[in-house]
This record gives C-alpha cells, structure tokens and sequence, in this order.
C-alpha cells in the first residue's frame, strides 16, 4: 500500500497529518497573532470562524435587572466586548462610575483595553499574570473577601468566573450586558477539518444547531476552558485537546504539545 494511503487510516477518515484547522473566533485584526505563527511552523492551513455572535441589550432591559453599579467596588471583565458593552450601557443611561471601582481583567491585553474608557494609571487594575482564567481566579482569590463584584455576562448564563465567586462565598452579582446569539456557520462547514478549536460552550451548541447529527468522525477537538470541555462531552464528542492544562496555560500552547505528538 502507497504511504498515501496509509495516511489516511487515522480512525478509518482522518490523515495521520493534521493539515486543516478550524479556530471558531474571528480572525485576528494583525499579522502578529500566536496563531499565524503556529501554522507557519507547522504547515497548517487554519481557518477562522466565529460561531457565535453578540448583541448588545438595551438600556431599558439593563434596568430591569434592578443592577446598581454605583453599590459595587469591582468589576470583572473577561473580554473587550463585555467591556465596550458595559460603558456603552453606562452612557447610554448616563451612570458615572466611580473612580474608586476596581477592574479585574482576564489578560494584560483585556486591561489595557480599558484606556479606551477610564485614566488607565489613575485606576485599580489588575489581571491575569499569565493570562490563564486560574491566574485571574488567583488574584481574585486575594480580594474577594473585601470586594463586592459585578460580572458582566451573556444571556446564556455559562460564566466560570461567577461560579467560582458562587462557590468561594463572594459577594457578586452578574449583569447581562449582551446576548450571545449562533451565527451562520453553513458555509464553513461544507469544509472538512482535522483539527476544530471551541471557546465558548455555546459554540459547541451553535455547531448541533446547524447539524444535530453531527458525528465527529476522527475530527479533533479542541476546547478552552472548562464550560466549554464540559459542553463538549456533554455532546457526546471526544476532547482531543484541552487548554488551560498544568503544561498548557493557552489554547495556542495545547495545539502546540499536540502537534509536536504527532
């Protein structure tokens, strides 16, 4: 039998060589991002792909939520979106947050985002040291005795940070900001994929949406964090790669040990 043809009895379908690889976010905005790196050094053909989309809830719907930022000390942000939604609810029902409010931020890049709306250096900012949601659990872990937290959220409830507040008697309080919604992922699909990467546990729902029989079929999958591992096998998939890990704090360095395994 020609080499060829050996490589594709990986699980009877799959090549032995991972080549295509879907990443279920948008792509990065520069040529610098880790993941063009990584398909540089191993020959991947990566696409990118968002599965989920969001939309903002309005002012009048944030009231209901009977939510007063002006009573918490801290807030926690776990990306720039649910930044830009949280001050654009603030201006738009003309709450003036108070300098004293600390923010807590998954990663230095999330942080320093908040330039955008607050005197960076005259504020209380902290964040992940190394960018992993148990570095951001860490220092939360230091102040969550001494804080009262606001959380922005989803609609979809899924949130890791608030269920560790939950779990370690915090005084916290999650604010839906936005809805998480499925975008339209038929196109991508018609595409076979040896390798495909989910963030979020509503991306995982965004994939059944579209096709409720899916059947992995020696596709690999990726997760990041452990909501969206869990909705993964919840879903009856087999996790393949999995961040943050002991020896893989990000998603980039979990395809990075699995690809050196192969």
């Amino acid at each position: 039998m020609a080499k060829a043809e050996k490589a594709k009895k990986t699980n009877g379908t799959k090549q032995q060589k991972l080549n295509k690889v879907l990443i279920t976010q948008p792509k990065p905005t520069t040529d610098k991002s880790p993941y063009f790196d990584l398909a540089n050094k191993y020959g991947l053909d990566v696409d990118f792909h968002p599965f989920i989309k969001v939309e903002g809830v309005s002012g009048k719907e944030f009231r209901k939520q009977r939510v007063d930022i002006a009573e918490y000390t801290a807030i926690v942000f776990t990306s720039r979106k649910a930044i830009d939604h949280f001050f654009r609810i603030c201006e738009e029902l003309k709450i003036k947050v108070s300098q004293d409010m600390k923010y807590y931020c998954s990663t230095e890049a999330v942080a320093l985002y908040l330039q955008k709306f607050i005197l960076y250096r005259k504020r209380k900012v902290f964040f992940s040291a190394d960018g992993t949601p148990k570095g951001l659990l860490d220092v939360i872990a230091k102040h969550k005795d001494k804080e009262r937290f606001i959380v922005p959220s989803s609609d979809n409830g899924k949130n890791d940070i608030a269920q560790y507040l939950e779990d370690n008697g915090a005084d916290y309080t999650e604010a839906t900001l936005y809805r998480t919604l499925s975008n339209d992922i038929s196109g991508v699909m018609k595409n076979e994929y040896d390798v495909i990467v989910f963030y979020s546990p509503y991306s995982v729902q965004t994939l059944f949406e579209h096709d409720p029989k899916f059947k992995q079929n020696g596709t690999m999958i990726g997760a990041f964090g452990p909501t969206t591992s869990k909705a993964i096998e919840d879903a009856g998939m087999t996790l393949n790669i999995k961040a943050p890990a002991p020896n893989a704090p990000s998603m980039i360095a979990a395809l990075e040990n699995f690809l050196d395994e192969k």
